[in-house]
């Protein structure tokens, strides 16, 4: 990961070899964002993963591609420059990866929008503690609820900036992210985002005032009708305290189901 981007190269080699073995990549093909000098790169290589690493940084690549000119002449490695956020990726099975801090959240909806088996994924600790966050407490929010609404989110490792070069502000998480189907019948996928977002947009707000506030996203009759189905105690109720059952209801009744 290259500090230009935002990014801290991880240098603690033990922790390497523990995020490339927490799951079993051999004879996979893996993804890698922000690959920097390559340590984890090497390190998934070594245990028989097939890798395809995104770096944005064109002196990243450069170098990428002397060090490993063996892997990809091998057709074991395959380096595609460019933003992860945009750029065309090949069909993958997993994620292994040390995300850059400000962009964890695109780069999370993408992954999870694209599928994947199961992704190993570092971030920032107090993102990664929002994702987890459970209804009705106080970090919970979009990332929480959209994470949650699709995946299972489990911490695998917890490590101090001195794991990295140059040293971040902040400790970091690794975690585990396992898809799964939404656990109550969702109509309409974008329905159901544009919901979250836009209740977590005001989420200072009812409900019902955060619905109405959502005319720019949603035709004015429909925004009506859904209130006037909804109970009126859900109405009065702020979004961190919903439960992804509610936040299904009320996207199925936007979406007119």
């Amino acid at each position: 990961m290259s500090a230009s981007k935002d990014q801290h190269f991880l240098v603690d080699k033990r922790a390497v070899e523990k995020i490339a073995g927490f799951v079993d990549v051999s004879g996979r093909r893996v993804l890698e964002i922000g690959p920097g000098k390559g340590i984890l790169t090497r390190a998934l290589l070594d245990r028989g993963a097939n890798v395809i690493a995104v770096e944005i940084d064109p002196a990243l690549v450069e170098e990428l591609e002397i060090a490993f000119a063996n892997e990809i002449e091998e057709g074991r490695l395959e380096i595609i420059r460019g933003d992860a956020k945009r750029v065309d990726i090949p069909p993958f099975d997993i994620v292994v990866a040390n995300l850059p801090y400000s962009v964890s959240s695109k780069l999370t909806f993408r992954l999870l929008s694209i599928g994947f088996e199961v992704a190993v994924l570092m971030y920032q600790k107090e993102f990664a503690r929002r994702m987890i966050a459970p209804p009705g407490t106080p970090n919970v929010g979009r990332l929480s609820v959209m994470v949650q609404t699709y995946a299972s989110v489990k911490p695998l490792l917890d490590l101090s900036p001195s794991s990295f070069r140059p040293k971040p502000q902040v400790r970091s998480w690794v975690v585990r992210i396992t898809p799964h189907e939404p656990p109550y019948p969702i109509a309409d996928r974008e329905v159901y985002a544009d919901v979250v977002r836009v209740l977590f947009s005001h989420r200072r707000k009812t409900v019902r005032k955060g619905l109405r506030s959502g005319k720019e996203t949603f035709p004015a009759e429909a925004i009506e009708r859904t209130i006037a189905d909804l109970p009126d105690d859900l109405l009065q109720r702020r979004p961190e305290d919903l439960t992804l059952e509610e936040f299904a209801l009320i996207a199925n009744k936007m979406s007119g189901s």
